[in-house]
């Protein structure tokens, strides 16, 4: 039994552009699965698929009072791609966002509906990842979220220190899970959470209980009667464990 990244969920007061943005920055197409969900995925893709993480938009009533601690940190390939995307990422809507980032190489932003994300300088680790380099989020003890993590999910853990943990998928595609320590009162919150699924033939209750003896506990966003399921892990962090397809 293993679970996999499917798709990030960020909540918004419009997910239609809310998620136009997204398509656009990522340069991928939308479509939608229902009233109030926006789903962005690349152009043709046959989801899911652990080349791409992908990006559902919700309209919820109430976007403001989610908090939480992930979000996404966009790749590029040169310096003149970096300045040229965060261009491009302004023209669409983003807003230059200070997170006491202080001088770095890398260039923050802001989402029309106020999500931070980062628009990284080039990295090799990150030259074949697709638009997303990797879904951060802020924790306060990456070690213990690499031990959640890797034994909830089928991914390859490649890098963990005190500060910062790395997971990718086991076939080496798609963009990065990381953890970053971040000192108690400088989270920065938003409204993008993890969306896990099990694999075809596994059973969504069986890897729920197999959760929850890894230390996840269950979690009421007022999602009423849904087929996913809603947890968080042992730092607080929610995420969704979808039915299987």
């Amino acid at each position: 039994m293993a679970l996999r990244l499917v798709q990030v969920n960020f909540k918004a007061r419009d997910d239609s552009a809310l998620g136009r943005f997204w398509a656009e920055a990522l340069g991928w197409g939308v479509s939608s699965e229902g009233p109030g969900v926006t789903n962005v995925e690349p152009v043709g893709f046959d989801w899911p698929d652990p080349a791409a993480v992908c990006v559902d938009v919700v309209t919820v009533p109430d976007p403001e009072t989610v908090r939480y601690r992930a979000h996404l940190d966009l790749a590029t390939t040169s310096a003149a791609h970096q300045a040229e995307l965060v261009t491009h990422l302004l023209e669409l809507g983003a807003t230059p966002a200070d997170v006491g980032q202080g001088d770095v190489p890398w260039t923050v932003l802001a989402d029309p509906e106020g999500n931070v994300f980062r628009v990284l300088e080039p990295r090799s680790i990150y030259r074949d990842t697709g638009p997303i380099a990797a879904v951060v989020v802020r924790c306060a003890e990456p070690r213990a979220m690499a031990r959640f993590w890797g034994g909830a999910m089928d991914w390859t853990l490649h890098e963990v220190t005190d500060d910062h943990a790395r997971l990718r998928s086991a076939k080496g595609v798609g963009p990065y899970l990381e953890f970053l320590r971040t000192p108690a009162g400088k989270t920065v919150y938003g409204r993008v959470h993890l969306d896990l699924m099990p694999y075809p033939g596994d059973d969504q209750a069986a890897e729920v209980a197999r959760l929850r003896a890894l230390g996840a506990t269950d979690a009421d966003v007022g999602q009423g009667d849904v087929p996913w399921v809603c947890l968080a892990d042992s730092e607080g962090n929610e995420f969704c464990v979808l039915a299987p397809r």
